[in-house]
């Protein structure tokens, strides 16, 4: 994860740099997750004092501050938890399948049906932090979940079922786009169905997009 950024309000205090939060219970780190979850799909970023995570999650202040340094650093440790256990469930789905139509239908899937479970955590995401500070998000560099997934496309591309007319990486922005996109006014126009409910159509919006010609 990045450095730890430090705002004004937390100038009297101090990461410590020896905290790791693996190492906290993992009820309090369910609670602090859950609050952040809760308290910033809800409301402005700007808006949300450190204080009322702390109070939300029924943890001390100096405790937010030991473990995490910052409100940017806090949000972005918990994406990267929630995200994680995203990579880890679409890494397991992928396993055996090498067919490059059915792998990029299988993500889809894995990525529509944890997002239905999960909503706060895309609105988190694209809501809550800037794109410039995705890079703060170790998944996001994480060579079993991006690096699988872009070589999957190199590879599709090779092999004549990707469009090569462009980089494997913007195949990846396309499809992130898109998803991104879609994930998000789905939960922030609150749709009575589900994102999988759409599974079918929306696959095949990005197959076209992203086969070759």
């Amino acid at each position: 994860m990045g450095p730890v950024t430090m705002n004004a309000s937390a100038s009297n205090n101090k990461v410590d740099v020896n905290a790791n939060p693996a190492n906290m219970r993992k009820a309090t780190l369910d609670r602090i997750e859950n609050a952040v979850l809760e308290l910033f799909t809800n409301h402005d970023f700007n808006s949300v004092p450190l204080i009322e995570v702390a109070r939300t999650a029924n943890v001390s202040l100096q405790t937010i501050y030991k473990y995490f340094g910052s409100k940017e650093q806090l949000v972005a440790y918990v994406l990267d938890a929630t995200l994680s256990r995203l990579a880890n469930r679409m890494i397991d789905h992928l396993e055996g399948i090498e067919d490059y139509r059915e792998r990029l239908r299988k993500t889809l899937w894995v990525m529509l049906d944890y997002f239905d479970k999960h909503p706060k955590v895309i609105l988190l995401l694209t809501v809550s932090i800037p794109a410039s500070r995705y890079q703060d998000l170790p998944v996001y560099e994480s060579p079993e979940l991006m690096g699988a997934f872009l070589g999957m496309l190199k590879e599709g591309q090779h092999k004549g079922v990707f469009n090569d007319t462009v980089s494997s990486k913007m195949l990846l922005d396309v499809f992130m786009g898109v998803f991104g996109r879609v994930a998000q006014m789905h939960f922030l126009r609150k749709e009575s169905h589900k994102l999988i409910d759409q599974f079918d159509d929306l696959f095949g919006i990005l197959w076209g997009a992203l086969k070759a010609n």
